[in-house]
């Protein structure tokens, strides 16, 4: 689908969608848990619905409910019971790199046996040193580090080594995965430690599920690294009802186009969330923006936009909203740090400089880090989204402030984390035309 957008200011009110980190982890936790779970979230998306495929494969019983999701945990002593009998069961992780990391340490613990598969940009996405952790802890393997993988046999607890600037999915996979094992789980995380943040996130859910993670700063040989040990007869045991909260790496668009446009709020937020794209208010601040904070709703209006530098090594998801605003800011605006957007959905490295360039930005790559340099407006133009939905977002939220109309190829992938992103373009006065291919 294409979609052709005409310059309009956005401006105005929407509600907060749900976080899909959040809900993937309630979603896996859930699974695992003794006792029946209801969790509240009310918007779902692709990544959320894989989470949910996978869930079901595993043997939960995921049902969706008025208010989000009821969930039965899977029956431990079933999957055990059907290791070595017939086919091995399919995870379907579809283009979701959240759902294949989580589950693949959870499945190599349930000790059955699975076929993991996975579509587009995902089967491309290297698994190391991931990989390579599970089978030293006993794991069977097999797929070369990469998808489609065929998963059996059991793993064991013990010291598991991370380093911290490759993606913190896989610490949250194994923490997430400890529970399940007989004996305790130690995950050693190498500085730097990247997207803290979104561990953080996982810490938070063990603990709603009853679980302790205890982390320390420890040294070895004169290196620091972050120690994160789940504690030997660990057991998730079900809150019963959960809630998940609004997504600020959603949200960060809206405010975005709010530094450009006529003012825009989000409801439903939590200002005080451990989401580390929380940072964009801190971000378009530094920038020039106009934020309001208040209660659940967090609000950007447009001021004299400048460029600046913004290290970005832990929130690589604020870059294509941040990179929008930073086309329209006078001065040029650094992204430091950013060689980890390289292995998204897209190479984002490239795919944002190549969508905003299509539309008369300027933008270089130098090493890691993405320049902006900034102008009075963009012209609008052709922009291809690579099939990432952050591109085609990014695209929007910079073309409702163009001089001419942009259109976006392949507009449809917004729907892999927020599928009723166009509407919300439209309620706060964005003009899109669609266009099925």
């Amino acid at each position: 689908m294409d979609v052709t957008i005409n310059p309009r200011p956005l401006e105005g009110r929407v509600d907060a969608v749900a976080s899909k980190s959040v809900a993937h982890r309630m979603l896996v936790l859930a699974s695992l848990a003794e006792g029946r779970s209801d969790i509240d979230c009310a918007t779902s998306s692709r990544d959320i619905d894989a989470t949910v495929t996978c869930a079901r494969a595993l043997g939960a019983r995921v049902a969706r409910t008025r208010l989000g999701f009821r969930v039965s945990p899977l029956a431990r002593d079933a999957v055990r019971a059907a290791t070595g009998t017939g086919s091995p069961t399919t995870l379907d992780c579809g283009e979701s790199g959240s759902t294949l990391r989580f589950l693949l340490p959870v499945a190599c613990a349930l000790g059955g046996s699975y076929r993991m598969v996975g579509a587009g940009r995902l089967t491309e996405r290297p698994l190391s040193p991931l990989w390579g952790q599970l089978v030293a802890h006993g794991a069977r393997l097999e797929g070369g580090g990469r998808l489609p993988a065929l998963v059996s046999g059991g793993l064991a607890g013990g010291e598991f080594r991370l380093p911290g600037d490759v993606s913190s999915q896989y610490v949250s996979g194994l923490l997430m995965a400890a529970p399940l094992l007989d004996e305790g789980v130690c995950v050693l995380v190498e500085d730097p430690f990247e997207s803290r943040s979104y561990v953080d996130m996982t810490i938070q859910a063990l603990s709603a599920f009853g679980v302790r993670v205890l982390s320390q700063r420890v040294e070895e040989g004169g290196r620091a690294l972050t120690s994160l040990r789940v504690p030997a007869g660990s057991r998730l045991r079900s809150p019963g009802t959960l809630a998940v909260e609004g997504d600020w790496s959603n949200a960060a668009f809206w405010l975005a186009a709010g530094a450009l446009g006529g003012g825009t709020c989000v409801r439903g937020l939590d200002l005080g969330s451990c989401q580390g794209d929380r940072a964009v208010l801190a971000a378009l601040a530094a920038m020039g923006a106009r934020i309001r904070r208040a209660g659940s709703e967090a609000c950007c209006s447009h001021d004299a936009l400048l460029g600046r530098t913004v290290g970005v090594a832990d929130i690589p998801d604020l870059v294509p909203p941040l990179a929008a605003v930073a086309a329209y800011a006078t001065g040029e605006t650094r992204f430091a740090g950013a060689g980890r957007l390289r292995l998204k959905e897209s190479d984002r490295l490239e795919s944002v400089g190549d969508a905003l360039r299509s539309m008369g930005a300027r933008v270089r790559t130098e090493g890691d880090d993405l320049v902006v340099e900034g102008a009075p407006a963009l012209r609008g133009g052709v922009v291809e989204s690579h099939n990432d939905h952050r591109i085609a977002m990014m695209a929007a939220v910079a073309a409702s402030a163009a001089e001419g109309p942009t259109t976006i190829r392949g507009a449809e992938c917004v729907s892999k984390s927020y599928p009723g992103f166009w509407e919300d373009f439209a309620a706060l006065g964005g003009v899109a035309e669609k266009r099925e291919g």
